[in-house]
C-alpha cells in the first residue's frame, strides 16, 4: 500500500500541455477517482503515475520517495486497461500467472495465488479458457484478477468498465467496490463517466484540459461544486443556468430578475454577488431542486411546459420560464401535457450562484 503524490506535474504533447501544473495527493489505501471528458489528461496523468510517461516538469511520489527515475517495473504497480490487454494465446489461468511466472515464483504458489483471486471474482470455471472465448466482462474479470495476483502497491486503472454493456458496468462498480474493500489498497481510478466517480470514489478529482478544477467528496462535488464546469460535468441531467440580474438594495428587496420572472434573495446571498463586483450572476439549480406546481402559492415562477422524456422511474420536464430553459426532475406519476401553465419553486438552501465573468461559484 502507498500514498501517491503529484506535485506540479506538467507533461507536453509539443505545444500542448495535457496535464498541466497538477498537484493531487492520494492517500494510502483511498480510492480516488480522476474524473474528467476526453481530451481532459487523465489517461496521460495516469501513464505518469504508472512511469509510462515521463512528465516534463515536477514529481511522483509513492509515500515519500521520488519515482520520477524509477522505471515502471520498479514501482510495484498494477495497470488495468481499458483494453484489458490480455494475451490472446494464453488461457485465463496463464494471463492472471503472468505477473508471477515473471517473477519466477514457484508453481506451486503461482497456483494458489491465481486460483485465490480467481474465486474473488467468481471465474474459477473460466480459467481453462482464452480471450477469444470470454465475454467482455469475463476478460475483464481476468484483466483485475492479473493485477490482483501481485498484490501490488497501488492499483492504476484507465476506464476499465469503458467496453461492457450498462448492466454489466453496473454489476462491475459493485465488484470493484468490494474489491477496494477486501485488498485494502490504494486505487487511482480514471474515468470519462460521472455515475462511475459518484458511485465509486472516496474522492473525486475533476480535470479539464489538464488543469484540476476540484478535489473534493462526491457529496461536496456534487452539492458544492467549485464553478460551472463541474456543475454541468457531473449530474443527469447537467444542472440549469440561468442568466438573471441582481435587483433591490434593502433587507427585504433583493431579488434576481431576468425576462418573465424574479426570484427573491436572502441579503446573505446578495452581498456574495456584490462582493463578486458585478450585478449580472448566473444562476445555477439542479433538475431535482426545482418542484412544478399547477398554482401559485407563494410567489412560484411562471413557466410552461413544452415537452416531456418519460424515463420509466422517472420523468424529464423540459420548461420555459421566460426566454430561457430548464430541465426538470420529476417522479413517474407526475403526468402533465406541453403546453400546460406551471409553476416553479426552486429550494431556497439547494440553488447556486456563478460569476459570468470567472465562472467560479460565489456562493
Amino acid at each position: 500500500m502507498a500514498r501517491v503524490r503529484l506535485d506540479r506535474l506538467v507533461k507536453r504533447f509539443g505545444a500542448v500541455a495535457a496535464v498541466n501544473g497538477m498537484s493531487l495527493d492520494i492517500a494510502d489505501r483511498e480510492f480516488l477517482v480522476l474524473l474528467g471528458p476526453s481530451g481532459a489528461g487523465k489517461t496521460t496523468t495516469l501513464r505518469c503515475a504508472a512511469g509510462l510517461e515521463t512528465p516534463d516538469e515536477g514529481w511522483v511520489y509513492f509515500d515519500e520517495q521520488t519515482m520520477n527515475t524509477v522505471g515502471p517495473a520498479m514501482r510495484d504497480v498494477a495497470f488495468v486497461f481499458q483494453s484489458y490487454a490480455l494475451f490472446p494465446r494464453k488461457t485465463a489461468y496463464e494471463n492472471i500467472a503472468s505477473p508471477l511466472v515473471a517473477r519466477k515464483t514457484p508453481k506451486a504458489e503461482i497456483d494458489q495465488k491465481v486460483k485465490a483471486v480467481a474465486g474473488k471474482l467468481h471465474i474459477e470455471h473460466l480459467l481453462a479458457r482464452k480471450p477469444s472465448q470470454l465475454s467482455g466482462g469475463e476478460q475483464q474479470r481476468v484483466a483485475l484478477c492479473r493485477a490482483m495476483v501481485r498484490q501490488p502497491r497501488v492499483f492504476l486503472m484507465d476506464e476499465p468498465l469503458t467496453n461492457l454493456d450498462f448492466k454489466l458496468r453496473v454489476e462491475m462498480r459493485t465488484e470493484l467496490k468490494h474489491l477496494h474493500s477486501d485488498l485494502d489498497t490504494t486505487f487511482f481510478y480514471v474515468t470519462n463517466d460521472q455515475l462511475e466517480a459518484l458511485s465509486l470514489a472516496d474522492r473525486i478529482a475533476v480535470l479539464n484540459h489538464g488543469v484540476l478544477q476540484q478535489v473534493d467528496t462526491p457529496e461536496n462535488i456534487y452539492d458544492h461544486p467549485a464553478n460551472r464546469f463541474v456543475a454541468s460535468f457531473i449530474g443527469s441531467p447537467t444542472m440549469n443556468f440561468l442568466d438573471t440580474n441582481l435587483v433591490g438594495e434593502g433587507d427585504s428587496d433583493a431579488a434576481l430578475v431576468a425576462e418573465g420572472w424574479q426570484l427573491p434573495i436572502t441579503t446573505t446571498r446578495r452581498d456574495a454577488i456584490k462582493k463578486a463586483g458585478s450585478t449580472n450572476v448566473v444562476l445555477g439549480v439542479r433538475a431535482e431542486d426545482i418542484d412544478m406546481r399547477l398554482q401559485s402559492t407563494n410567489g412560484e415562477l411562471p413557466a410552461e411546459i413544452y415537452s416531456v422524456e418519460p424515463l420509466g422511474d422517472r420523468n424529464i420536464y423540459d420548461v420555459r420560464i421566460g426566454a430561457q430553459d430548464v430541465r426538470i426532475k420529476t417522479p413517474a406519476t407526475t403526468l402533465l401535457d406541453p403546453g400546460t401553465r406551471v409553476y416553479l419553486h426552486l429550494d431556497p438552501d439547494r440553488f447556486k450562484l456563478f460569476d459570468p465573468a470567472t465562472d467560479k461559484a460565489i456562493f
